[in-house]
C-alpha cells in the first residue's frame, strides 16, 4: 500500500509540476504545495519540470522563481527568502545518504536530514548543487555549476566545486 501511494503521489506531482509557468498553473502550484503543508508566498514563479519533494518541508517566499528542472529535497526543511532566483537545473537537497562506520553497507545506512536556509534578494546560477545543512545569506550571487558544500555569506559571489569565495557585493 506504501508502495502505491508513494508511486501515486510521484505521479501527481510530476503531472501538477509539467504545468506552465502561466499565472493560473501557477496558483494551482501553489496550492498542490499548501495542501501537502508547504508554505509559498505570493507571485512565486514555478517553472515547468521542477521536482519538490517531500512539499511538507518547503517554505517559499514572496517572488521566489524556480527555473526549469530544479530539485527540492525538503526532508531536512527548505526556506528560500523573497526574490530570490534559483536557476535552471539546479538542486538543493536537505537530506543525504548516511555513510556507516567502517565497512557497514551504504544501502541500510539510512539518512541524514539537515535545514538549507537561503536568504532573500539570493541569485543561484544553472546547474548549481546546494548540500544539506547550508545557509546562503541574504543579498549572495551562487556562480553557475557551483556545490555549495558551506555556508555563504551575505553579500558575497561565490562559485566552484566546491564554492569558495570570489568577492563581495559591495
Amino acid at each position: 500500500m506504501k508502495n502505491f501511494l508513494v508511486c501515486t503521489y510521484e505521479l501527481v506531482m510530476s503531472l501538477v509540476f509539467l504545468l506552465p509557468r502561466h499565472r493560473v498553473f501557477g496558483i494551482l502550484k501553489a496550492l498542490f504545495i499548501r495542501s501537502l503543508g508547504g508554505s509559498v508566498g505570493r507571485r512565486v514563479t514555478l517553472y515547468p519540470g521542477i521536482k519538490i519533494n517531500p512539499c511538507k518541508g518547503i517554505c517559499l517566499g514572496d517572488d521566489v522563481d524556480l527555473a526549469w528542472g530544479v530539485i527540492v529535497t525538503t526532508t531536512g526543511g527548505v526556506e528560500i527568502g523573497a526574490r530570490t532566483l534559483v536557476g535552471y537545473g539546479t538542486v538543493i537537497s536537505s537530506a543525504n545518504h548516511k555513510i556507516p562506520e567502517g565497512l557497514g553497507q551504504i544501502f541500510n545506512a539510512g539518512h541524514v536530514a539537515r535545514p538549507v536556509a537561503i536568504g532573500a534578494d539570493v541569485w543561484i546560477g544553472a546547474n548549481c548543487v546546494i548540500t544539506a545543512g547550508v545557509t546562503i545569506g541574504e543579498g549572495a550571487v551562487i556562480a553557475a555549476g557551483s556545490v555549495v558544500t558551506k555556508d555563504v555569506e551575505a553579500f558575497t559571489i561565490v562559485g566552484g566545486v566546491p564554492a569558495k569565495f570570489i568577492k563581495t557585493r559591495v
